[in-house]
């Protein structure tokens, strides 16, 4: 059955059909049986769902719907949003993954009926894995509990101070809580079971979600509609990377009993590996993301899910809960974090955090919930190692053993991407250390010139290297440039700054001049060969006319193969991206995991990117052969008895051609590849200029290289000048 009320804009329409948005406008100009809008606003109106696909199959555009693709566009279109449609599709894939049978027997029938019966099925499932439905506690209050309650319902109403149920105190993970611990006025879990009629129009949803639970998996097709909505919405979302969550896990160590008090996606507790009677304890402010993060962990592991909604510092949902170990990726630069109503907080065992040092309360936050021994690991933005506002509460973590590291990651490691952000590894200590080091380390030399974030496997290799030493010994010897371990005292100053960089030394001179030495002779070398490949002089032609063709109609007729980007796939693969593409360099990025199969590249592919508005396009080549391919790029696989490889992408890479087949938005331009342009030429006269476009490509790789190595001689030689290892003479 399909749902009449789920609507789609002009974008989803383009992906139904795998057009451009600007073919979509032309249709609704020159069509006047194109459907007409149902909502949405003048400038960005929406569709019935069932109208488009009707019309698009009848025009002979669209021969059916693909099952993704469909249930993406319902979940898109739900009229009460695609956050309560993917919380609804998500409870319905929990039931259909622990108890299927059920599932059978209450979607057999009428949609009225499914909608009746679904909720009490549920409650079965979602009861066992999340806690009892929300029920009111009666808690003794300290001074503080009424001042910290009253706060938290002001700031963000009831549902905001709702938690994780205390059912799960007897599971030997609880201690009773110190006196002045706030408690939450009652109790809930993240997630419960929907009403009938909140259901109701979910109904067409939940049969497409389970046909595709059917074939992908009840866990993958979450994963699938989680990860399109977040890509469909980038900036609603702080996404934590995959290789960054499973750095900050290893460095916490296995652990039993995992907390993440500002889960967000819950990209840190997936990270955990997992282990026999494990439980996860979830909390964010936000109820929807909270309810989403609880149903991934869900489905992602048979480990209990404790998850919570609420403001974590204002109305802690696990006040005694003592873990095996936190992991944290706060929200930075928060000054509404409650520091005016939680200056009596018991908390607070290593200073009172000032108006502008939330981080540091995050930081406490995450102590007072370890057990003695527990591990903490939390991003922190790198001023929170230098602010003088914090320098007292970095000296007692310093002097009572509980910091014991600071790790500097490289441009790149997550948003915000343009700064070197920090992980803080914390411990609770058991007793103070007679004579305590803690661990300073950088790896901003593993930056790369790519998008797709630092050289990751090198940034786990000397991390970990580093850390699982120092932890081993209580001492690191000095790696320059990279890591050393420092006795506190010397760090116990009138700033207490502990960023790595500034009490790091730097690699040897000998090193230095050697590198520079290379360098240079790597420089001279390219210049040489940029002199060799130069273009010769070219004599005055009369312009040609050719017949020409475009890439749609070659891929419509079978000489080449079209192909868009942007799924992870299961495997990890390295990713081209666009800007690898448009820079020349090798492949650099990363893609979530996905269900849908990644777009591999193979020696012989064009690839052009499709944002920006430059002439560019790429040839694959053996070493770049069998990457993924990356987010806004289009691949062009050629028949080799019909097309040459470099005479494609040369002539794709002419302006005009360009120009022609771009759309202008007020911010962005994009190239509809289908119109792109060609001659039709015989393969023989193709590969003459396919030759020449080579050489050309030959000759432009040179001068990038000639460029990067020329920057990195005259930054080096700033260095050494400075730093007094080169002379000046």
């Amino acid at each position: 059955m399909q749902d009449n009320a789920t609507e789609v804009t002009a974008a989803g329409i383009a992906r139904l059909a795998g057009v451009g948005r600007a073919a979509v406008s032309n249709w609704r100009r020159r069509h006047a049986d194109f459907p007409k809008p149902v909502g949405g606003t003048e400038t960005s109106p929406s569709f019935a769902l069932a109208e488009v696909e009707a019309w698009l199959r009848k025009q002979g555009k669209l021969a059916e719907v693909p099952l993704r693709e469909r249930v993406w566009q319902q979940l898109a279109g739900h009229p009460e949003g695609p956050v309560t449609a993917l919380t609804h599709a998500g409870c319905v894939l929990l039931l259909i993954h622990d108890r299927p049978t059920v599932w059978l027997e209450v979607s057999a029938g009428s949609d009225e009926r499914l909608a009746a019966m679904l909720p009490a099925a549920l409650e079965e499932v979602l009861t066992p894995r999340f806690g009892p439905p929300a029920r009111a506690v009666n808690t003794r209050s300290a001074v503080n509990t009424s001042r910290s309650v009253h706060a938290a319902s002001g700031a963000d109403g009831p549902a905001a101070v709702n938690t994780a149920p205390l059912a799960h105190a007897a599971s030997g993970v609880h201690t009773p809580p110190a006196a002045n611990t706030p408690h939450p006025v009652n109790t809930r879990p993240a997630v419960h079971a929907p009403t009938g009629p909140a259901l109701l129009p979910s109904t067409p949803l939940l049969r497409g979600t389970a046909e595709l639970a059917a074939e992908l998996g009840a866990r993958q097709a979450f994963e699938f509609l989680l990860g399109r909505h977040l890509d469909a919405n980038p900036r609603q979302y702080t996404l934590t990377p995959a290789e960054l969550a499973g750095l900050m896990a290893d460095l916490a160590g296995p652990a039993r009993t995992v907390l993440d008090p500002a889960c967000g996606t819950g990209a840190l507790l997936r990270a955990v590996t997992s282990r026999p009677d494990q439980e996860l304890y979830a909390q964010d402010s936000a109820p929807d993301l909270a309810a989403l993060t609880a149903l991934r962990l869900a489905l992602h592991t048979r480990a209990t899910v404790h998850g919570a909604v609420g403001d974590t510092l204002r109305a802690d949902a696990h006040p005694r809960l003592h873990a095996d170990a936190v992991l944290c990726h706060p929200p930075f630069n928060e000054r509404n974090w409650g520091h005016d109503e939680l200056a009596y907080d018991p908390r607070w065992e290593y200073g009172f955090p000032a108006r502008n040092e939330s981080e540091l309360a995050w930081v406490q936050h995450a102590l007072a919930r370890l057990k003695d021994g527990g591990a903490a690991v939390l991003l922190m933005p790198p001023a929170a190692a230098s602010r003088r506002s914090g320098r007292r509460i970095r000296a007692d973590l310093l002097r009572r053993g509980a910091l014991r590291a600071v790790i500097a990651l490289p441009v790149g490691a997550a948003p915000p991407y343009n700064i070197p952000l920090h992980l803080w590894v914390l411990r609770r200590p058991e007793k103070a250390p007679a004579q305590p080091e803690v661990l300073l380390a950088d790896a901003g030399q593993f930056a790369t010139e790519g998008r797709g974030g630092p050289d990751w496997r090198a940034v786990r290799e000397a991390v970990l290297d580093a850390w699982q030493a120092y932890d081993r010994a209580g001492h690191f010897d000095e790696r320059p440039g990279l890591a050393r371990s420092l006795p506190v005292i010397e760090l116990l100053d009138d700033d207490v700054d502990l960023a790595p960089a500034r009490h790091l030394p730097p690699a040897t001179a000998a090193d230095g001049t050697d590198q520079l030495t290379a360098v240079r002779e790597r420089l001279g070398e390219t210049l040489r060969l940029t002199a060799d490949l130069t273009p010769p002089p070219v004599d005055p032609a009369q312009p040609t006319r050719w017949p020409l063709t475009t890439v749609g109609e070659l891929a419509r007729g079978g000489a080449l193969v079209m192909r868009a980007g942007g799924n992870g796939g299961h495997a990890r693969v390295p990713v081209l991206t666009d800007h690898d593409v448009l820079a020349g360099t090798d492949p650099s990025g990363t893609l979530p995991e996905s269900d849908e199969e990644a777009v591999l590249t193979e020696p012989g592919d064009v690839v052009v990117p499709v944002l920006g508005g430059g002439s560019v396009a790429r040839v694959i080549d053996d070493a770049t052969g069998g990457a993924a391919l990356g987010r806004n790029l289009v691949l062009l696989r050629p028949d080799p008895t019909a097309l040459d490889p470099w005479f494609l992408a040369g002539f794709l890479r002419g302006t005009a051609n360009n120009r022609q087949a771009s759309s202008y938005a007020s911010t962005a331009t994009r190239l509809d590849v289908r119109r792109l342009q060609l001659p039709r030429l015989p393969l023989d006269e193709q590969r003459r200029y396919g030759a020449r476009f080579r050489a050309l490509e030959e000759f432009e790789r040179a001068l990038r290289r000639a460029g990067r190595l020329g920057e990195q001689l005259v930054r080096g030689m700033y260095d050494g000048l400075t730093d007094g290892t080169v002379a000046p003479d």
